[in-house]
């Protein structure tokens, strides 16, 4: 008869060398896996797994190096314990990560081999572990660029005449978008809260609906407006429409690849000067209704301009949508942003500041590639 073999772990993000591991191990008998249950990797890692137990199970038991495998009953990092002691295997088998003196303990105590594989992949294979494919694998979470109309999510500006907020979405870049720059990188830290990895699947406009009911949690004095929850969410092109509420009443999505392609080829970004600290933009803000109306009127032709691929509309509603912001908030213009403008006036067709402004990141309107600029990657509706 076979030996019992027992291995135990998470295998949350299943890869080669998982695969390599179990092969390995069932050359000594039978394999049984345990696996860590979704509390149990909440309350060691302290996010929950990206697939549940049960599509955990399901997965593993669909290898065929495993004989069988069961959700650990236990918890904690000896979660097994009570499982092996019922199970009674002949060899316990771990990889060098895994390797530690309480299961070396346990299982001289039981009465069990306890055997130490060395990572090893199969011939042809790269050297995996989970925690590599977190940091190499394009998982990550979205990041936003605001193209036109925004400031109208906030009520004490659509109070005065509602209208449309333009996102695109944009796909996790190598090196992260810099803080305090209008990247809405303070609403990606509370997705990583909720997702550490990347988006859940399901209804994005729920997705988006969810973090910002958790970003702005009740008693929060500044409200973090919409826009940046759904330009994270919802992939591709979005305008949102906004009239005296926090949360838009009408959402529209672009997903049209010729569009985006479009847009990818006339947008750059270039890194400015971050906000100071203590940065206030509402500071000297003249809020009436005329200069709304104007970022209204903006945002609905950039609309337009996007959908005709009209570049020179595109520019233009650009120009006002900005024009406008900066006449509401004055104080987007300060940390050096006049400076940058002036640089880049002669080579963009227009420009923008992301977010609030008072520095962070300048969107450039082009017929041509801008040397030192970064260009944009949206993300498409097919991207988890």
């Amino acid at each position: 008869m076979p030996q019992k073999v027992f291995v135990s772990g998470c295998y949350d993000l299943l890869h080669s060398g998982h695969i390599a591991f179990f092969k390995e191990a069932s050359q000594y008998g039978d394999l049984y896996v345990g696996i860590g249950s979704d509390d149990t990797i909440l309350a060691l890692k302290g996010r929950r797994p990206f697939n549940t137990q049960q599509e955990r199970l399901y997965m593993v038991r669909s290898i065929r190096y495993v004989k069988d495998a069961w959700i650990n009953k236990g918890s904690g990092i000896l979660d097994f314990e009570e499982d092996i002691k019922t199970f009674q295997p002949d060899v316990f088998v771990v990889n060098e990560d895994g390797d530690s003196l309480e299961k070396s303990i346990l299982c001289s105590r039981l009465g069990i081999q306890y055997v130490v594989l060395k990572r090893t992949p199969d011939q042809g294979l790269p050297v995996r572990s989970s925690t590599s494919l977190k940091q190499t694998e394009p998982v990550g979470l979205p990041s936003r660029l605001d193209l036109a109309g925004t400031w109208i999510d906030q009520p004490y500006v659509s109070r005065f005449a509602p209208g449309w907020a333009l996102t695109v979405s944009l796909e996790q870049v190598p090196n992260p978008y810099k803080e305090r720059s209008g990247m809405s990188t303070s609403t990606i830290k509370a997705a990583k809260k909720l997702w550490p990895f990347r988006l859940p699947e399901g209804n994005p406009e729920l997705v988006a609906k969810m973090l910002f009911c958790f970003e702005n949690e009740p008693g929060k004095e500044e409200i973090s407006g919409a826009q940046d929850a759904i330009g994270i969410c919802l992939p591709g092109l979005n305008r949102h429409f906004y009239d005296k509420e926090y949360w838009p009443k009408v959402i529209e999505s672009c997903n049209d690849d010729l569009i985006l392609d479009w847009l990818e080829q006339h947008i750059c970004l270039v890194h400015t000067n971050p906000r100071v600290p203590d940065f206030n933009v509402l500071e000297g803000a003249d809020i009436i209704k005329p200069k709304v109306e104007a970022l209204a009127a903006a945002a609905d032709a950039c609309w337009h301009a996007i959908l005709d691929r009209n570049l020179e509309k595109f520019a233009q509603s650009i120009k006002a949508s900005f024009e406008a912001q900066v006449a509401m908030f004055p104080k987007m213009m300060d940390n050096g942003v006049p400076g940058f403008i002036e640089k880049f006036k002669d080579h963009a067709l227009a420009w923008k500041l992301s977010g609030a402004g008072g520095g962070g990141y300048m969107a450039l309107i082009t017929d041509q590639p801008i040397e030192g600029t970064q260009p944009i990657k949206i993300r498409r509706k097919n991207w988890l």
